[in-house]
């Protein structure tokens, strides 16, 4: 397959980039002195990409550039990041990389909300800067008696909820509609579960139709002794609404691994000591970050050797087994 030419939209971890080089004609889009003429040139040779949930957004504009395309590959179990009614429309298929980031994702949404509301990172600081001589960390609130919200029950959700379980912690949940054989109750709507709940967690995909999801509205149902967890998209949550409810003390902290504007975190967030934050590391251990890059590599190896993708996204396929 080495005649089989894929671009690469937005560094990835060597160890991937490597195994796509061993198998395809690659090219790097951000090493090219001048992208736009680079495509110009040998857009119509591109027959593959492989991109990022966190870089290198895929959209109309670069499918435009890219007519001889068959298929995208995309590091992360979220496909935000590209433009699917587009690619749809172009005749590509996109893949992304679900279960094998579900563990890791669940494992680090159960320890930022511990450490949200046991903070942990501000006991560090209080050690650390010697101020443990002065004075003991104050008292931090507590896991026990809370009544935990899964916004979005996917693998992900389910996940967490089996690790909260072991907390002794009671579950509810909402999604689209209720899921069969789930013992947790289900609330038809976002703002009767945020009443319901001391600790709302987001785990719903990005995208217009989760735009600001959890809102002013949500958060004020969520109440004084609320708890927010987003390790979703910082598109899910509305970053303005959830300032303005942190300084107010209409919830009262926050534990955040997603932000509206990424890299570029408000610096009113930075400021509150009521909220954990973490650098979108959902998934960021090399052990699984090396599991989803070889599953981005065998999706485009499975395409071009036998013309099907392993984990195609819905509304994109034209896999013949998915028709």
């Amino acid at each position: 397959m080495k005649q089989v030419e894929v671009l690469i939209t937005a560094p990835m971890l060597p160890s991937v980039i490597d195994a796509l080089e061993r198998e395809f004609m690659v090219h790097r889009l951000w090493e090219q002195s001048d992208p736009a003429e680079f495509l110009l040139a040998a857009g119509a040779s591109i027959r593959g990409v492989a991109t990022s949930t966190l870089f290198g957004r895929v959209d109309s504009r670069l499918l435009d550039q890219l007519p001889n395309l068959e298929i995208i590959a995309s590091f992360g179990v979220g496909y935000d990041n590209v433009d699917v009614a587009a690619a749809a429309e172009h005749g590509v298929v996109v893949t992304n990389t679900p279960g094998v980031l579900e563990d890791e994702v669940a494992d680090l949404t159960v320890g930022l909300l511990i450490a949200t509301l046991r903070q942990i990172p501000q006991a560090d600081r209080h050690v650390r800067e010697g101020r443990w001589i002065e004075a003991p960390f104050p008292l931090s609130s507590t896991l026990r008696g809370r009544r935990i919200g899964i916004v979005g029950l996917g693998n992900i959700g389910k996940g967490v909820a089996r690790r909260l379980e072991a907390f002794g912690a009671p579950i509810a949940y909402h999604s689209r509609s209720p899921q069969p054989g789930i013992p947790y109750r289900y609330y038809q709507t976002l703002l009767t579960l945020a009443q319901s709940s001391d600790v709302l967690i987001a785990l719903v995909p990005g995208g217009g139709a989760t735009r600001h999801l959890i809102d002013a509205e949500v958060l004020a149902a969520l109440g004084p002794q609320g708890v927010l967890i987003n390790v979703s998209r910082g598109s899910v949550v509305d970053e303005r609404a959830l300032i303005a409810a942190l300084r107010s003390g209409t919830i009262l902290a926050a534990g955040l691994d997603v932000y509206e504007d990424e890299p570029r975190v408000p610096q009113e967030l930075i400021e509150m000591p009521n909220v954990v934050l973490l650098p979108h590391i959902g998934s960021a251990s090399l052990q699984t970050r090396e599991a989803m890059g070889r599953l981005v590599v065998d999706n485009l190896r499975s395409w071009f050797e036998r013309g099907t993708a392993i984990t195609p996204v819905p509304g994109t396929s034209n896999c013949p087994e998915q028709q």
